[in-house]
């Protein structure tokens, strides 16, 4: 069995990983606005330093590895010889010592961290080569740090050598990379951030076509997020080195900055690749036609500038024709220009269509994202779709919901062929609705969770005949449960700890509450106004009692769900790696059969933290704890920290509390994963699904105008059972709680400005 975390959670929380963004971002934009930098003169050193930090990150996780293997006699010159050679076939780079991170932000007060940096990025382009000695990062690293502010700089690399980044491994550098590219073409840094493709949606292509070697082309390539998550896929899914497998990344684009982007990207990953710098459209720099077996892209949209006399050529479906189902339309201001020379296509997205089935060899596989519009175009864009269908190579269709792009809203498709298709699927096409399946991180922003992103991809697993792979990430799930379940005792009992810990100190105060020479030393303290009534005091006293039963009835609970989850687990292990479909499933009746008792206890536990905190503000608030004498408060306070939720936005560790919420919130989280793909192919086989699957046909499609729009074919959803009770109310809660702090905040921005402008009229 595949045990591969590709699918499973991600090593950050998306909230934590999106709070620590705009922290960074906050931080070092402060800094940007207290100099006499332009975003444009800001941007690429910024970004130079993610990248040095990232590389050093990736650098140290692997030097233990490299280091093990060189001799200790080796010292000096000669070791780091040794640990350069050891670098080499390696996920990420070699870095000399003077360009590591961790040199730099040592550097001694007074030093010219400019002129250190400058060198540090020069010494890295002269030591990353390819087998042939080529420099890959020849001019493509920033340099211009002599020009900063020597504090300013100082600082910035203090920001970054924060230990969370420091630590950080997967997709998080990754993450925040893309977000800085992105912030800096908000500030005018860039423009529109063309190169930045949503992680969600790179993802989702390269989980689909699935690009384990040969030749794979991003002729709209960016900042090379396709290479590098095609990358991860290797690595992580196919369980093999990008080094020891026959593969060759190709790219093109017309940016000389994205390029640079694209190659520092690639090199700090420990991928290579041919970017070059051309205008697609008119360009073909690497002459594949007919010879890739992977074409990934996420081209500009709706472009209609694109000359008709330049792109006359390529029609056809000889080796050099990149249009072989004709021109799109021609906008119609422009027919007849200048006899025919000036006249634009009206919308280009058909060319993308067309180039990327042009370049795939006989089995190849392509994936690209593309405008909604682009399904349902009329005219002789319908045309093309219509040949296009016609081959039996259109693979799958999946419509995506706005909000995946950090600079648009609006919603895309993403489409997928396959030319090496097995014959009996030549005659349809997988039309999958994922427009209701998103996590929310902000107003302006959704992702899809590893889980969203596998249970997608099992859809088209199904349709093609691959119940193996069903199957096995059905025991990823059970597996993640059992590890969950596996933590309780010990959280729990932390927890229990906590909780007992604060109503013993509850306790004590309750039995002064009935010393009558306690309760009136308390008074003498506080004077006539000390509030405290023998009223007050029964109250506290009877919701001591009433936390005190309830603790009882919430430890019952809790100790029978252990009994239970210690019989889940067995079950899960006693399972193997090998089961088939049917013990699969019957494991997962058995889960969801569990998993009310873990609801239920995760209730009880809600319940008794919010009865217990509020009997512990009533002690402190109003029987002003702090004046009874003879009483040790100290645990109780420490208890109160356990039992509150962290703060994110200070860096707090998980609580006591958050663990023991975590272990049955995420144990029932992977049991409605399990769910979600049983309630809707409960045989382990492809069928269509209302609402969000439909195998069409070429017929179905011509009478539908050979639209490929997916929601046309797959009608709304049937009552389908809650895969999580609940979780889409909480998904919406947050999704207005976000929008609604942004709407806040942009009032409190516009009652500042107008106040400003009353005191400006007044003066």
């Amino acid at each position: 069995m595949v045990t591969s975390n590709f699918f499973m959670a991600s090593l950050m929380d998306y909230q934590e990983l999106k709070q620590l963004e705009d922290d960074l971002w906050e931080a070092a934009d402060q800094l940007r606005a207290n100099s006499k930098l332009t975003a444009n003169e800001y941007s690429m050193p910024v970004l130079g330093l993610i990248f040095l930090r990232h590389a050093t990150t990736r650098f140290n996780a692997l030097l233990p590895d490299v280091e093990k293997d060189i001799p200790a006699r080796a010292t000096g010159a000669l070791r780091e010889e040794r640990i350069k050679l050891g670098f080499q076939g390696k996920a990420a780079i070699y870095l000399p010592e003077t360009s590591r991170y961790d040199y730099l932000a040592a550097l001694p007060a007074g030093t010219n961290v400019g002129e250190a940096i400058r060198d540090a990025m020069i010494a890295i382009e002269d030591s990353v080569t390819d087998q042939n000695g080529n420099k890959l990062l020849a001019g493509a690293l920033p340099k211009d740090y002599l020009g900063l502010e020597r504090d300013l700089l100082a600082e910035l690399v203090k920001i970054f050598n924060s230990p969370v980044l420091a630590q950080a491994k997967g997709d998080v550098f990754g993450r925040i990379y893309e977000y800085f590219l992105n912030q800096f073409a908000q500030s005018g840094a860039q423009e529109g951030g063309e190169f930045f493709t949503p992680p969600s949606l790179v993802r989702m292509i390269v989980n689909i076509i699935e690009p384990g070697h040969g030749t794979v082309l991003d002729p709209a390539c960016g900042s090379a997020g396709m290479f590098v998550q095609t990358g991860h896929f290797i690595e992580d899914v196919c369980h093999q080195n990008t080094h020891d497998i026959d593969i060759t990344f190709y790219g093109q684009e017309k940016a000389d900055l994205n390029s640079k982007l694209a190659r520092m990207n690639l090199a700090v990953h420990g991928l290579e690749g041919k970017i070059r710098i051309g205008n697609t459209f008119y360009e073909d720099h690497h002459q594949l036609v007919g010879l890739c077996d992977f074409v990934m892209a996420n081209p500009p949209f709706n472009v209609d500038g694109v000359q008709v006399a330049k792109i006359k050529s390529q029609v056809g479906e000889n080796q050099t024709g990149r249009l072989p189902f004709g021109l799109p339309g021609i906008t119609g201001k422009s027919k007849g220009k200048n006899g025919g020379e000036g006249e634009n296509i009206s919308n280009a997205n058909s060319l993308w269509i067309q180039y990327f089935y042009s370049y795939l060899n006989t089995n190849g596989r392509a994936g690209f994202v593309m405008a909604s519009s682009a399904s349902d175009a009329g005219n002789k864009d319908r045309d093309i779709r219509q040949k296009l269908v016609e081959t039996g190579h259109v693979d799958v269709m999946m419509s995506i919901g706005p909000k995946f792009f950090y600079t648009r809203s609006l919603p895309c498709t993403l489409w997928f062929y396959d030319k090496g298709k097995p014959a009996d699927l030549l005659n349809t096409v997988l039309m999958i609705d994922a427009r209701n399946v998103y996590t929310v991180v902000s107003a302006r922003s959704h992702v899809f969770t590893d889980e969203q992103l596998a249970n997608l991809n099992a859809v088209a697993w199904l349709y093609r005949g691959e119940q193996h792979k069903f199957v096995e990430l059905l025991a990823r799930y059970q597996h993640q449960v059992g590890q969950k379940l596996a933590t309780l005792p010990e959280r729990l009992s932390a927890d229990q700890q906590m909780v007992e810990s604060l109503i013993a100190d509850l306790a004590a105060l309750g039995k002064l509450t009935e010393d009558s020479n306690a309760v009136a030393a308390v008074r003498d303290k506080l004077g006539e106004e000390h509030g405290l009534n023998d009223e007050l005091l029964a109250d506290y006293r009877s919701a001591l009692a009433d936390l005190q039963a309830q603790h009882t009835e919430c430890q019952t609970t809790l100790d029978t769900l252990l009994h239970a989850a210690s019989k889940e687990l067995s079950a899960i292990e006693a399972l193997g790696l090998d089961a088939d479909f049917t013990a699969r499933k019957d494991m997962q009746n058995r889960l969801e059969a569990f998993n009310p008792s873990l609801k239920t206890a995760l209730a009880e536990l809600e319940a008794r933290y919010k009865a217990a905190l509020k009997l512990l503000e009533l002690a402190e608030k109003s029987l002003r704890v702090r004046q009874w004498s003879g009483l040790a408060f100290d645990s109780a306070r420490e208890a109160k920290k356990a039992l509150l939720p962290r703060d994110l936005k200070k860096r707090e560790k998980p609580t006591v509390r958050d663990l023991a919420v975590d272990a049955c919130k995420r144990a029932a989280y992977f049991i409605a994963q399990g769910h979600w793909l049983l309630s809707r192919f409960p045989h382990g086989l492809y069928e269509d699904v209302p609402g969000l699957c439909k195998a069409v046909t070429q017929a179905e499609i011509a009478t539908n105008d050979y639209s490929l729009t997916p929601g046309r074919y797959v009608g709304v959803t049937l009552n389908v059972e809650d895969d999580d009770d609940g979780e889409a109310f909480r998904t919406r809660m947050m999704e207005i709680h976000s929008e609604l702090a942004e709407l806040n905040e942009k009032a409190a921005g516009l009652a500042a400005g107008i106040q400003a402008s009353f005191a400006e009229l007044f003066e």
